[in-house]
């Protein structure tokens, strides 16, 4: 007996470990097919009534409906998303805390800060794209400036709002400047609404903002625009260069995505991914964009990966090629 008690005993844990394992595996699998059992968290890097934060809002009540459960929207603000993103990476991939996620916290960023404290996009699973748009060059209409040959022939130095180190506003301005050979300097601001209000108060001459926050202030002729940052004109600024036309090489916009732990199970980001398609089909969520002048990017995650590593690699080789110090310091 007491040398079949040890084959017995393996014999036994093995049938256990292997009901154990296939118990596992079902239970997974039974989670994934049964998801949503409960409210899901949806992560918002930036402060509440910033482009983000709207759309996010905009996208979770039609989501809700399709998944027939909560979605709550939750605001971490800070380093350009940074806070979120390192939130959302030690959350459980289960589906149940998700992210909108700003491309230029995957792109940019990194450019900025020291590689130990960048976020990699490659370490999440991107559910789906969801729009991206482009940024403006404005000033106020006191400083006399209407193209940037204005600004160069101006022949004096310049202070530039940005909307942070490592985002969009601050990639932009620092390209066109250098290209350009203005002599120039950046002061940084906490998003693009105070960036937006020190051009209007005339506390910076210019500052390169989204065109959905500059659209009020450009149609009430409180703020120029110079040129855009678009590939090619917008549709609802045709009237305005691109920083191409003008003969700069500054091709950086904003863009989202909606974002999940890495790991969680294909069945569930499946699910996630039809019920944001069924928001971004919604007249309502497509009148949302056209008011903010967002263009729809609604890929699939493959696709967006392959956009997002593609802007890494052009911004790095951009700030190489220009030796610009994007740090702050």
């Amino acid at each position: 007996m007491n040398k079949r008690l040890p084959a017995l005993g393996l014999a036994t844990a093995l049938a256990l470990a292997g009901c154990g394992g296939n118990l596992d595996s079902d239970d997974s699998g039974s989670a994934a097919a049964a998801y949503p059992e409960r409210a899901i968290t949806l992560l918002i890097g930036q402060d509440a009534g910033g482009s983000t934060d709207l759309i996010g809002r905009a996208l979770a009540d039609p989501a809700s409906a399709d998944l027939k459960q909560p979605i709550t929207v939750t605001n971490r603000p800070g380093a350009n998303g940074g806070v979120a993103a390192k939130e959302l990476a030690a959350a459980k991939a289960d589906g149940y805390t998700i992210m909108v996620f700003v491309g230029s916290l995957a792109y940019i960023t990194p450019l900025a800060v020291p590689a130990d404290q960048a976020v990699d996009i490659n370490n999440y699973e991107v559910v789906s794209g969801i729009s991206q748009d482009d940024y403006v060059l404005i000033t106020n209409p006191k400083t006399g400036f209407k193209t940037v040959k204005d600004i160069v022939d101006a022949k004096r130095a310049i202070k530039y709002a940005t909307t942070g180190v490592g985002t969009g506003s601050q990639l932009t301005s620092s390209l066109l400047f250098a290209q350009a050979a203005v002599n120039a300097t950046a002061v940084p601001f906490n998003g693009g609404a105070p960036a937006l209000t020190a051009v209007l108060g005339g506390q910076v001459d210019v500052a390169a903002v989204q065109l959905g926050e500059a659209k009020e202030q450009i149609e009430a002729g409180k703020a120029v625009p110079i040129v855009t940052f678009a590939e090619k004109r917008p549709t609802y600024m045709p009237d305005t260069p691109t920083a191409a036309e003008a003969g700069y090489k500054v091709p950086v916009q904003q863009s989202r995505a909606i974002v999940a732990p890495k790991g969680t199970p294909q069945e569930v980001l499946d699910r996630l991914r039809s019920a944001f398609q069924k928001s971004f089909a919604e007249q309502k969520y497509k009148d949302f964009n056209t008011q903010r002048l967002l263009t729809p990017n609604e890929v699939d995650g493959a696709t967006l990966l392959q956009q997002w590593n593609g802007s890494l690699q052009t911004y790095k080789d951009l700030v190489a090629q220009h030796n610009l110090d994007l740090s702050g310091k």
